[in-house]
Formats: structure tokens, C-alpha cells, sequence
């Protein structure tokens, strides 16, 4: 089925999320929508779906114009979409699921389950799913998971199939099959919206490229286009993708975690008998499918989890049991994985967000004076040293783009003298130009002797900064290896899977 969008626009507010976008995708063809977070691509997405009415443009499908009041009419014209956090309720069967909105009864009122069950099986059989109908959800692995979903989707005899950001909660490998599964897909002349931020996955899989930046079509590219042509459309300049790292030069061991092992509130135990250590002057990169455990360990570190067990020493220097702000004190430097909860305060100005580890302490507080003056100076200078974007130093924190965001987070962490730096997923919802500013600057915090500890579930990005990687698997670590390890042996890992080489400590 043909899909084309024709000058849709949509405002929120005095926000133009969409502006006049045109786009077309071919009968059993796989289009690539690609762009930055906040680009404006789910917003499309959400008015091709039903999920929000455009103000202006028109959507046809196969030449025919379309209007849906909601998601339940784009389903009925064929169109199905996968979104980046499944729809699906944990402890239903796979049929279950399947049927859920769509139901069919037996005379008495009784659900047809058969009929689901034979659905699931059938399109299994075509596309080589191996999906169990009777299977519950929750046991299943995140990658089958999505296997589900879109059974769902084409079990509604779905012609167009959006996929939103759906390799974000998969393994390497996953991914690797699910743009199998879409290419069987297009084969049998589905059309495919494939929406992403990944220029590695949209030139592995895409026939067509649409590259969006703030809201409107900068341009298009076909999968032979570099990485660099494309990130420099995504962000309206020329781009660096590589990061300049020399061979680190570690020095003694400065972070020993022992036996550490975290219980979370619902009385799961979430890290599970963890050891490593991290010397000054390296990165040390935890990498792992989100929800392995590595947002707990972060916060174990801080101090921010309440049952903990097991020993931190920093440079010898006991830290479990010790309060965030003791934690802070002693020189550890945290980039928290959501920096608008933990990192920042929206409602404060940039000067006053760029003081809060040491608002009590000189030079910023002096016999119980704020240092206002020297508080201005110091602002406008990591302004200046780390390109925040903004009116002033008294602009809200709020206010400002993720990006610059993230840049008052880092000026902040980085102005002090850390004998340690945490960085929870440190370029999460960034443009490619703050992620390589990101980079260059975690590096320069490795080179001046710093140990580091990057949590990231990009995989790019644990092999482009890290010296050595450790490998998260429900609570545990199955292994650290080198930074050059091979990204298909990392890609093992990350779904529990050891190795020689993956159990041998680097």
C-alpha cells in the first residue's frame, strides 16, 4: 500500500511540532524517517496513527484521502504501529494479547481463543517468528516481545507498519533480526516507516531516508549516504563522529566495588553479588539491555539506594553508608541518567543550577553570605567554556534544550576537583553535535587522571569511550573484556551469554 503525507502540520501551543512535512512511502517499501529527539518524527507518527489530528495536510493511502478520528480507524485502513514501549499486558498469553481489542466470542459468550491461537501461529509460520500463542508475555525475551507486536499488527491485516525506535531495548543481535524480520516484511509488499536516530540501522535497512530536523524536511538520502552527510542533515552542520582518544594511561586502582548487591522497593534484589574496580584514568564502561540492574548500581554508588550490601572504596575511603551529600564531598561527580528528575532544577536559573553540589560551601558561600558576584563570573565563564546556548545566566533551567540541559550538568560536575565521575547514560535524547561535545569531554576527564564510569545501553557509544567494558545481565556481570572487544561478542553478553573471552577479567 502507498502511503503519502501531504503538508501535514501540527501546533501545539505556539510549538509547530510538524511544518508542512511531505512524505511518501511506496508499496513494499522500508522508508527511514530519521532524526533527533524532538525532531518531530513520533509527533508524525502520532497524526498518521489517529493519536493526534493534524491542523493542516492530508494523509492519503494508495491516492485516497484518509481522515481518522482515531487510532481504531488508521487500523482499519491498514495501518499498524510498533511502538518503542510495547502495548502489551504482561500476564496474558501471546494469543491473548493478540485478540486484546479484537475479540471474537463462541456462541455463550465465550472468547474464540482457537482462532487466536491459529492467527499467531499462521503468521509465525510465514515469517519465521516461532512465537509459542500460549506463551505468557512476561516470560518472554524482549526481543520475542516485539515479535508479538507486530504479530498484533498484522493479525489486523496491516499494510503500512510504523516501527517507532524499535531497536531502543534490543541486544545487537535482536536488532540484526528484527531488520529481517522487516525486510521479509517489505518483501511481501508491506510498507515499512522505520523512525530512528540511528544512522548505522537506517543505512542497514532502508531503501529511503527522510531526514527531519526541527519539525520540518531538511532533506532525503538514500542508504548509501555516510554517517557524516547524514548527521550533518540531522543537525544543520558538519558533524565529527569520531572521537579523538589517545591509549589511556592508567594509574592505580581508585574505585573498588566489592560484593555489592542492591535490593529495590519492591523487595527484588535488582544487583546481584557485583565486583569491579576502575583505576584513574580510564573509562570503565557498564554496558547492558535497559532494566539489567545498571540504573541500581549507579545509584548504589551515590548512596541513593537504601538496601545495599557489599563495600565502595574510593581511594580507600569507605563511601557505602555515607549520605549523597558525603558521597558528593568526597569528590564523586554524577551525571544522572534523567537529568531533569536528579540533575537538575527547572525552576532555577543556569547560575543557580551551576552551584548546587557546593551551595553551602566557599567560594560560592561565605560566613553564610551567597558570593553573588563571584557566582556571576563563574557562570558566564562555563557558559562561555561549554557552549550552553541561552539568553543569559539568569535564563531557567527549563527552558532550555535537552543538549543545554546537559551542558549545565556537565559544567557543573566538572568544574570541581573529582576524584571520580559517574555519567548515567550521558547523551540520552541529545543531537549528535551535544553527543560529540558530550564525548570530547568525558575523555578530557579520563586524560587528566580521572576514573570514569560510563553506563550507557548505546552500544556506539560504550565502544567509542571505553577502555575496558563491563557486561550487565539481570543484576549480575557476566564478564569484563577489553574496549575493542568484537560488537558481536558484546552483543552475546548483553543477552547472558559468557565466553572465554567474556569471563576473563581485562
Amino acid at each position: 500500500m502507498k502511503l503519502e503525507l501531504r503538508g501535514i502540520t501540527k501546533r501545539f501551543g505556539s510549538l509547530t511540532a510538524n511544518d508542512h512535512i511531505d512524505l511518501v512511502v511506496q508499496a513494499g517499501e522500508i522508508h527511514g524517517l530519521l532524526g533527533e529527539n524532538g525532531a518531530g518524527k513520533s509527533t508524525l507518527m502520532n497524526v498518521l496513527y489517529g493519536l493526534y489530528q493534524a491542523d493542516e495536510g492530508e494523509i492519503l493511502l494508495n491516492d485516497t484521502v484518509q481522515h481518522f478520528a482515531g487510532p481504531g480507524d488508521a487500523m482499519k485502513a491498514g495501518i499498524g504501529m510498533v511502538h518503542q514501549h510495547f502495548m502489551l499486558i504482561p500476564v496474558f498469553t501471546v494469543a491473548e494479547n493478540v485478540m486484546l481489542g479484537h475479540e471474537s466470542t463462541l456462541p455463550g459468550g465465550r472468547l474464540d481463543l482457537a482462532t487466536a491461537r491459529a492467527k499467531v501461529r499462521e503468521i509465525s509460520a510465514r515469517f519465521g517468528f516461532d512465537v509459542d500463542p500460549d506463551a505468557l508475555v512476561e516470560d518472554l525475551p524482549v526481543g520475542v516481545q516485539q515479535r508479538v507486536e507486530i504479530i498484533k499488527a498484522l493479525s489486523r491485516d496491516a499494510r503500512v507498519l510504523v516501527f517507532d525506535e524499535p531497536t531502543a531495548v534490543l541486544t545487537p543481535q535482536e536488532t540484526d533480526e528484527l531488520m529481517a524480520v522487516m525486510r521479509k516484511l517489505r518483501d511481501t509488499g508491506t510498507s515499512i516507516v522505520f523512525i530512528t536516530h540511528k544512522l548505522r540501522e537506517v543505512r542497514e535497512v532502508a531503501d529511503k531516508i527522510t531526514v527531519i530536523r526541527l519539525g520540518k524536511v531538511v532533506g532525503q538520502a538514500s542508504p548509501t549516504a555516510s554517517n557524516t552527510e547524514l548527521a550533518s542533515l540531522m543537525v544543520g552542520r558538519a558533524v565529527d563522529l569520531t572521537i579523538d582518544k589517545s591509549p589511556a594511561h592508567p594509574g592505580a586502582i581508585a574505585l573498588e566495588v566489592d560484593h555489592l548487591s542492591v535490593i529495590d522497593h519492591h523487595n527484588q534484589l535488582v544487583v546481584n553479588d557485583v565486583s569491579f574496580d576502575v583505576h584513574a584514568g580510564e573509562v570503565l564502561a557498564i554496558a547492558g539491555v535497559q532494566g539489567n540492574g545498571q540504573t541500581e548500581l549507579t545509584e548504589a554508588l551515590l548512596g541513593l539506594q537504601p538496601k545495599v550490601t557489599g563495600t565502595v572504596s574510593l581511594d580507600g575511603t569507605q563511601l557505602r553508608g555515607r549520605s549523597v551529600r558525603r558521597i558528593l564531598d568526597a569528590g564523586v561527580g554524577f551525571i544522572p541518567e534523567d537529568r531533569t528528575e536528579d540533575g537538575l532544577v527547572a525552576q532555577f536559573t543556569i547560575a543557580e543550577n551551576l552551584m548546587l553540589d557546593r551551595s553551602t560551601q566557599p567560594p560560592f558561600v561565605k560566613g553564610g553570605r551567597l558570593q553573588l558576584e563571584f557566582l556571576d563570573d563563574f557562570a558566564k565563564e562555563k557558559i562561555e567554556e561549554f557552549d550552553i546556548r541561552a539568553q543569559g545566566i539568569g535564563s531557567l533551567v527549563g527552558t532550555l534544550s535537552g543538549g543545554n540541559q546537559q551542558k549545565v550538568v556537565l559544567a557543573r560536575e566538572l568544574s570541581r576537583e573529582l576524584r571520580l565521575l559517574v555519567a548515567a547514560q550521558p547523551t540520552r535524547g541529545l543531537d549528535v553535535g551535544s553527543i560529540e561535545f558530550v564525548h570530547t569531554q568525558i575523555v578530557a576527564a579520563r586524560d587528566a587522571g580521572v576514573p570514569v564510569i560510563v553506563v550507557s545501553t548505546e552500544l556506539d557509544e560504550v565502544v567509542a569511550l571505553a577502555d575496558r567494558i563491563a557486561v550487565m545481565y539481570r543484576g549480575a556481570i557476566v564478564g569484563i573484556v577489553p574496549g575493542d572487544t568484537p560488537r558481536d561478542v558484546l552483543g552475546l553478553m548483553m543477552a547472558g551469554e559468557t565466553s572465554v573471552e567474556a569471563g576473563a577479567h581485562a
